[in-house]
């Protein structure tokens, strides 16, 4: 609280804090954190720091959590290689199961 009893909004405790300022302090000094574009260069920033450890199913899930959030940010071809990739996955892991489902029902036919 300042001498002239004006409150600074950012003393408040009840505000809840923003994610993203520290990389503002630390690595992006000088940019205005409310502009549009500084922000989704700092999310930008964020998202390449984080890692996720990649011989756990959940580090296989986040990544492809990842993956499927940056296909869905981009437009146009991107999106739809991304979409037919999906859709060829989809289609491998069905014949799979269809053929394991039938040789295990020709086994215990017999």
């Amino acid at each position: 609280m300042a001498a002239s009893g004006i409150k600074d909004p950012d003393d408040d405790p009840s505000r809840p804090a923003d994610p993203l300022a520290e990389k503002f302090d630390d690595e992006l000094l000088g940019l205005d954190p409310d502009d549009p574009e500084a922000r989704a260069f700092a999310e930008h920033l964020q998202r390449q720091h984080r890692t996720h450890p990649g011989f756990t199913v959940e580090g296989y899930l986040s990544g492809m959590g990842d993956w499927a959030a940056s296909a869905n940010r981009l437009g146009g071809h991107r999106k739809l290689m991304a979409s037919i990739l999906v859709l060829l996955i989809l289609l491998g892991v069905t014949i799979a199961v269809w053929d394991a489902l039938v040789y295990a029902i020709s086994v215990f036919a017999n």
